[in-house]
């Protein structure tokens, strides 16, 4: 079975589960999928996977929009801005891949390899 073959069942399962489509395919999801990205929907991503992604793309992006708009005029270093948007990355990225897990649990979803 080719990947966008599992992908599609994974979302009709997971769609006849009556979740929500923007906790199993959330923007930044579709958006990698259409840049080619083999990358299986949250529910399916290992535990690691999941607070990889979610707290890289979130601790980074907070970090720039800080540093921007509070941390240089405050006179932050940015040594200790990154130590604050990895805080925050891996925070947030460990709390999602959580939550994620827990969908997976109360929906009864199989692991990516028995789709």
């Amino acid at each position: 079975m080719t990947f966008d073959e599992k992908k599609q069942q994974a979302l009709a399962l997971m769609a006849e589960k009556k979740m929500w489509r923007s906790n199993y395919a959330p923007p930044l999801m579709r958006l990698l999928w259409k840049l080619g990205v083999q990358i299986p929907p949250p529910p399916f991503m290992p535990f690691w996977q999941n607070v990889l992604c979610f707290g890289g793309f979130i601790g980074s992006l907070w970090g720039v929009i800080m540093w921007f708009t509070v941390w240089k005029s405050q006179g932050y270093s940015v040594l200790m801005a990154l130590q604050m948007s990895l805080f925050a990355g891996v925070f947030f990225g460990f709390f999602m891949a959580l939550y994620h897990y827990w969908r997976k649990r109360v929906n009864k979803l199989p692991d990516w390899n028995e789709l």
